[in-house]
């Protein structure tokens, strides 16, 4: 008899399925780089920059849309979390803070990813996108997103394929790529 794991959705996933990897990566002494009592902060296993942290809450929430208002100091205090890390430890270093707006891997999860995006894991099209279009969600619009509705309103899934699509445009300059490679090596004229 086959184990399932039902997240908050109602959708069930297979017991060991790489979708739930995070919950083991938390427990991981290799990825893991602090916590506290209500968040764990982990080096990604897949970074897309080279700094890229991931901030998830103690507590068992599988998504943004799990959210109500009373997770609006739990989000507030993940920003800080990370915020405060990477302020300490990379002074010098430009972050973006945010979700995706469809997140691959259960358990809720903020992104702490440096802008620089320079990485082996970078590979596709996809990958950027999911931090370089509006399919990436903000910390700070979240939360008041939160604030203002009681919930985190999502972009439709056909939203989310438009903006994972978006032509390949550098996150620190006007220049356009026609494919990832153009874009990766002129990422590297933006490295200091």
């Amino acid at each position: 008899m086959k184990r399932h794991i039902g997240n908050s959705d109602g959708h069930k996933s297979k017991k060991g399925h790489w979708a739930l990897g995070l919950l083991s990566s938390m427990k991981n002494k290799d990825y893991l780089v602090q916590s506290d009592d209500r968040v764990t902060m982990i080096k990604d296993m897949y970074p897309k920059a080279l700094h890229h942290y991931l901030v998830l809450p103690n507590e068992s929430i599988s998504n943004l849309k799990a959210l109500d208002k009373k997770h609006l100091s739990l989000l507030e205090h993940m920003h800080e979390f990370g915020e405060n890390y990477v302020h300490k430890n990379h002074p010098d270093t430009n972050f973006i803070f945010g979700y995706h707006s469809e997140a691959s891997m259960h358990h809720l999860h903020l992104h702490v990813i440096s802008n620089d995006m320079n990485s082996s894991c970078l590979k596709t099209k996809k990958h950027w996108n999911s931090f370089n279009s509006d399919f990436f969600l903000h910390s700070k619009g979240v939360i008041e997103n939160l604030k203002r509705n009681g919930k985190v309103l999502l972009p439709l899934s056909e939203k989310c394929k438009e903006y994972l699509n978006t032509p390949l445009k550098c996150n620190q300059c006007n220049f356009s790529a026609k494919n990832m490679p153009g874009l990766k090596t002129h990422l590297l004229s933006h490295v200091k």
